[in-house]
């Protein structure tokens, strides 16, 4: 037996503010397999999953139904909800968004947000994951033969599939989610060219965290992000979750020394109360890209 790993673990247990307590997580799609067992283990505490929850209802991967507000917002309205349900003082939850990579616009980009309300502390700890460890995709065709390489590059079957028409009238789009096999994959592909104005079939990857392995990961690595912050207390008043909360601009120009709107500083602060500090940029980098001054570059 590792004997360091064990008090380690006793450790956490023993100093974390959550130990012994119960949290609901808000989801309806098995986030509990990635989130529950990481704060478990880090930090004590005990995850339940209401029944019949519809976090659906406040937005979808496929667009029926839009979010309320941004990622944080949205996480922060699903917590309660969970909360309410269950009527328990801490509530978690996660958002996912994915897209274009901003600077390589053929590259996918994700971005994983996990939330933790406190009711009986009033805080919000969140956390957000950044990469491009994912699938996601879409493809438009008219036959099953056309998409070998899509289903390949994708991770069909054991990562589900979405399929529609390509081109529908608003209001009249046929969506068929959660599809895992071959004849029904054909058999949508088959009535969305069928519905489609062009003939066609638009097939994506279902980014729902139960039908997509790669995705239900990366909640696991955003959970332990979430772990190391609340475990980092705040120098000035000891409250759990203290960590980056923006960034300051400024970085010189390498030529000509003018500040930039590039990061200068990374600013961390307290979810409770005012403390903040300055702390140079991770990365190294200390002078910018003469591309990036708006004196060398007007």
């Amino acid at each position: 037996m590792n004997t360091k790993q064990v008090s380690r673990s006793t450790l956490s247990e023993t100093t974390s503010p959550y130990a012994g307590r119960a949290a609901v997580l808000a989801t309806m799609h098995g986030k509990e397999r990635a989130i529950a067992p990481v704060l478990k283990a880090r930090l004590g505490l005990a995850v339940c999953v209401p029944t019949s929850l519809d976090t659906d209802a406040l937005g979808t991967f496929t667009g029926e139904i839009e979010r309320p507000g941004d990622m944080l917002e949205t996480a922060i309205a699903k917590a309660r909800l969970g909360m309410q349900a269950v009527d328990v003082d801490i509530g978690i939850a996660s958002e996912g968004s994915y897209g274009p990579h901003p600077v390589m616009p053929f590259a996918p980009l994700g971005r994983e947000l996990i939330v933790l309300v406190d009711r009986q502390a009033d805080i919000t700890i969140s956390e957000m994951l950044v990469g491009e460890k994912t699938n996601f995709r879409h493809v438009v065709a008219r036959a099953i033969d056309d998409i070998e390489d899509f289903l390949a590059n994708v991770g069909f079957p054991a990562h589900g599939l979405i399929v529609r028409p390509n081109r529908v009238a608003a209001g009249s789009d046929r969506i068929v989610k959660g599809i895992q096999d071959i004849d029904n994959l054909n058999a949508s592909i088959r009535e969305s060219t069928s519905l489609s104005s062009d003939g066609a079939a638009r097939i994506e990857t279902d980014m729902r965290a139960h039908q997509n392995p790669t995705r239900m990961a990366t909640i696991g690595s955003a959970a332990q992000l979430l772990a190391n912050r609340i475990e980092t207390r705040c120098p000035g008043c000891e409250m759990p979750g203290y960590g980056r909360v923006g960034a300051e601009p400024g970085l010189p120009c390498a030529c000509c020394a003018a500040p930039t709107q590039q990061r200068l500083f990374e600013v961390y602060g307290c979810v409770a109360c005012d403390h903040r500090e300055k702390r140079p940029r991770p990365d190294g980098v200390r002078e910018a890209d003469p591309g990036q001054c708006d004196f060398c570059n007007p």
